[in-house]
């Protein structure tokens, strides 16, 4: 898996502009947890943004636009990384991005709102990843997770599992509240926007 990230980190990139009409129309899912993201952002003041594999730094973009104060990314792509330095210059805001796994590397809390979008596609055991969040959250966690749909599964499963030789994983509403709950997290709310994933609004 990382050295997929590392080796198409442009690729992927594109996959992920939001605003172009072929990824409004296929994929509305990545506007939707992008909105919820903006929307909690923007209950802030000023808020200090941690960002869980932010990847090329599209949804940082967004986010310092809306306001926020400081912007912490993490990725354990480098190639990644490079393309949101070069995103992310024009902006005053402080930032800074981190290259690690996110379970492991210093970082210094609270942060107001934590954001996991897209990143729990790919994690075996997604647990510690929201167990740290939430000892790093002051405010809100907001993240995404894909559930299994009988038409869009199969070729999600192919496109990553088969051809990109990139696991992929599914979640249940039952299995992130129990998660969620069992990580410390004091509420928990939960959108089905699309037919094939969860975007996780929760408040330490």
């Amino acid at each position: 898996m990382r050295r997929h990230f590392r080796l198409a980190a442009r690729s992927f990139d594109s996959l992920y502009d939001e605003e172009g009409f072929l990824q409004r129309r296929a994929r509305p899912g990545l506007l939707a947890r992008r909105d919820a993201a903006l929307e909690v952002v923007d209950a802030y003041p000023s808020p200090r943004v941690l960002d869980v594999g932010c990847g090329s730094g599209r949804v940082a973009e967004l986010v310092l636009e809306h306001g926020a104060g400081a912007y912490v990314g993490v990725d354990f792509s480098e190639p990644m990384l490079d393309l949101a330095r070069d995103r992310l210059q024009r902006f005053e805001a402080p930032v800074e991005l981190v290259c690690g796994d996110f379970r492991e590397v210093a970082l210094e809390g609270p942060f107001d709102v934590v954001l996991g979008l897209g990143l729990f596609d790919y994690l075996p055991d997604a647990e510690p990843f929201a167990r740290r969040m939430c000892e790093l959250c002051s405010g809100t966690v907001v993240a995404s997770f894909p559930g299994w749909h009988w038409f869009k599964g199969p070729i999600r499963k192919f496109r990553y599992q088969v051809v990109n030789k990139v696991p992929i994983f599914n979640y249940t509403e039952a299995g992130l509240r129990r998660m969620f709950a069992d990580c410390g997290f004091a509420t928990v709310e939960m959108a089905r926007p699309g037919r094939s994933g969860f975007v996780v609004r929760a408040s330490a």
